[in-house]
């Protein structure tokens, strides 16, 4: 027997798999009405708990609710003639979604989805992936993102810079969280089913140029670039700069990057992260040693991993199971480990720490932040790979 709030429940859980066919309409017409029984027990059933059939009949006299609700009539035996409801008829999704309180968002989502697909039919089955961002949105949201659309259908290959776009309220932030939406939308508007193009290919614009850090920690090369020893610049500028760089380090870390002295030949790339790709645009690495130093963990292991697809010689130090437990005291946790089950560039030793590290063999998602290790032992290693 099915109570009221007992069909709430399985209306939500209805909702939370179905809405997206809903929106799209079509689809789901033949399920409509949707019927819901109401369970009306046997009459033995019933004997066995009168005072439940009793609440549970009273629970629907009394309901005032969005639907149709049908009752019928059971002859039974010991009870006489009894008046049972049965079952619930709901006309359309509106009906569930004023039953478990999204009627606003419901309401507001069709008809965001039918003013987009008004102007652009392509999207008819695309939209539905993204209900939340058509029952969620702010009104201003809401009209940026359509005018962003509109735009850039209309200009496909502006080469502008993002903020160069006429749309009112567009700024970097607001951008950053929605590009993979725009680039999905555009997709379908463009009606191109190709996945190789990121944001600015698909839309048509000039992606920022991505800057490095870079400190160069020998007296001679800074002469090479006016005596500055902390540059920050477009990776294409200082590909153009011909020196003798014989050794090339990489950290995570800033501070790690800012810690180090000068060092005959050298120069420090920090913070790359998985952009560590970039420094293969650089034509002068290619004649120099390069050093990889990262956290001890899995992220930091992925990056190397990634690093040596570009830099194939590339070294690594201060990612080994010693460092790793002559620091116990100072590990943290790593919030989300890498997804891969192995890392094919790592070194023999690499990967069978990274494997560790996997299957938690000292403790759950363990890390050592590259700047936790003890600066002193840290210095010399970096020094004695000059050797």
């Amino acid at each position: 027997m099915k109570l009221p709030e007992d069909v709430r429940q399985a209306l939500v859980r209805r909702f939370q798999s179905k809405h997206r066919e809903w929106l799209i309409g079509d689809a789901g017409e033949s399920l409509w009405p949707l019927e819901v029984a109401l369970g009306a027990p046997t009459e033995q059933a019933a004997l066995r708990q009168v005072d439940g059939v009793r609440a549970w009949v009273s629970a629907w006299q009394g309901w005032q609710g969005v639907g149709i609700l049908s009752w019928c009539d059971r002859r039974w035996k010991a009870l006489g003639v009894q008046r049972l409801p049965e079952k619930l008829a709901l006309r359309g999704p509106e009906d569930v979604a004023m039953w478990i309180g999204e009627s606003a968002r419901w309401e507001r989502a069709q008809s965001r989805y039918r003013a987009l697909i008004a102007r652009w039919p392509v999207l008819a089955q695309q939209l539905p992936r993204y209900f939340d961002v058509l029952a969620d949105y702010s009104d201003a949201d809401y009209q940026r993102l359509t005018e962003m659309l509109d735009w850039i259908a209309s200009h496909p290959n502006s080469n502008l810079y993002p903020r160069q776009m006429p749309v009112s309220g567009l700024d970097s932030k607001w951008l950053d969280g929605r590009k993979g939406l725009l680039t999905d939308l555009m997709a379908a508007i463009q009606e191109d089913s190709s996945s190789d193009l990121d944001f600015y290919q698909r839309c048509g614009l000039k992606a920022p140029p991505l800057l490095v850090r870079m400190r160069v920690l020998d007296q001679s090369l800074r002469a090479h670039v006016g005596g500055v020893g902390d540059i920050t610049a477009p990776v294409d500028d200082l590909a153009g700069i011909s020196w003798p760089v014989s050794h090339v380090f990489i950290v995570e870390n800033l501070q790690t990057g800012l810690a180090m002295s000068d060092m005959p030949g050298a120069v420090v790339f920090m913070r790359l992260g998985y952009n560590v790709d970039v420094l293969a645009r650089l034509p002068w690495l290619a004649r120099a040693r390069c050093i990889y130093w990262g956290d001890l963990d899995t992220h930091g292991f992925a990056i190397l991993h990634r690093a040596r697809s570009y830099i194939p010689e590339l070294q690594s130090v201060l990612m080994d199971e010693e460092t790793l437990l002559r620091h116990k005291a100072l590990w943290v946790d790593e919030a989300a480990q890498h997804s891969a089950a192995e890392l094919t560039l790592l070194t023999k030793d690499e990967q069978q720490l990274y494997r560790d590290l996997k299957q938690q063999r000292w403790g759950q998602n363990v890390r050592l932040e590259q700047e936790r290790i003890d600066w002193t032992t840290a210095w010399n290693v970096l020094q004695g790979s000059l050797a």
